[in-house]
C-alpha cells in the first residue's frame, strides 16, 4: 500500500510525462487585439517632423524580477474601445480589434499613406497581463513585456506550484469580448504542449486548485482544534459541577 501510494504521488507531481516528440506547439502564435487593450503605436519616417503629430510621448515600464512588471503600466497609449476602434491623430477612428499585430500594422500604414511616404509602424500591447491564482508561491497579476507567454512560463513567474497544488486540473479562464470560457489542462501530461491555451492570451486567468490535504488542513487548523478542545473542556467542567 505504501509503495502504491508513493508511485501515485510521484506521478501526480512530475510535469510533462511521456514523449514530447509528437506534440508541437503553435510557433507562429500572435496575440489578437481586443477591446480594452492599451496600444503603444510608434510611427517612423524619413522626416522626423512629419511623423511627430502621429506619435504620443514615450515612457517605459518599471521592471520587476526576471524582467516582468507586476501591476498595471502607466504608459500613455491608444485604448481599443468596445467597438474595436482606436482614435488615431489626424486619421480618426481605425478598427484594429480582432486583428493580429501584423494585420493592424498594415492597416495603419495604409491609413497613413495620404500623409506620409512609406512610414514604419510599430505596435506593442502595453497592458498585456495574465493572472495566476491558487496554489502557487507568488500569486498575482503580471504584465508581460514580450506579449508571448506559455502556461509553464506564467507558473514559473508565479514561483511554481506549491506541493499542495493539483497539477492535473489547472484551470485557464479566457475572456473573449465579454464571453468567458474555461479550459482544463493537465501539467503532468505531454498533451499540454498542443493545448489551445498553451500560449496565454492577454487577461487570461490561471487557477491552480488546492488538493484535499490542503483543504482539510485549512478547515481543521490548530486554532480551530484549540477552540473545539476549549469548548469540550467547558462542557465537561459544567457537567462535573452539576453531577456533584
Amino acid at each position: 500500500m505504501i509503495l502504491f501510494s508513493s508511485c501515485r504521488n510521484k506521478k501526480e507531481l512530475i510535469y510533462f510525462q511521456g514523449s514530447l516528440s509528437n506534440n508541437e506547439t503553435n510557433k507562429n502564435y500572435s496575440p489578437i487585439l481586443k477591446s480594452d487593450d492599451l496600444l503603444s503605436i510608434i510611427v517612423f519616417g524619413l522626416d522626423e517632423q512629419s511623423v511627430k503629430p502621429f506619435n504620443l510621448p514615450l515612457t517605459t515600464l518599471n521592471q520587476n524580477i526576471g524582467g516582468y512588471a507586476q501591476g498595471a503600466p502607466t504608459a500613455p497609449g491608444y485604448l481599443i474601445d468596445e467597438t474595436g476602434n482606436i482614435d488615431f491623430p489626424i486619421v480618426g477612428k481605425i478598427k484594429v480589434g480582432g486583428l493580429s499585430r501584423s494585420m493592424a500594422i498594415e492597416l495603419i500604414k495604409s491609413q497613413l499613406k495620404p500623409y506620409l511616404n512609406n512610414p514604419t509602424v510599430l505596435i506593442k500591447i502595453l497592458n498585456y497581463k495574465v493572472t495566476v491564482l491558487g496554489e502557487v508561491k507568488n500569486p498575482g497579476t503580471f504584465t508581460i513585456p514580450n506579449e508571448r507567454i506559455t502556461i509553464p512560463e506564467a507558473l514559473g513567474i508565479a514561483g511554481d506550484l506549491q506541493i499542495t497544488g493539483i497539477r492535473k486540473n489547472v484551470m485557464v479562464i479566457r475572456d473573449n469580448e465579454g464571453v468567458k470560457t474555461e479550459f482544463i489542462v493537465d501539467l503532468t501530461n505531454k498533451n499540454i504542449f498542443s493545448s489551445p491555451v498553451y500560449y496565454l492570451q492577454q487577461n487570461d486567468i490561471v487557477y491552480v486548485e488546492p488538493n484535499r490535504a490542503k483543504i482539510n488542513s485549512s478547515v481543521i487548523n490548530p486554532a480551530n482544534v484549540s477552540l473545539i478542545i476549549s469548548i469540550i473542556s467547558l462542557f465537561v467542567t459544567i457537567a462535573v459541577l452539576f453531577t456533584k
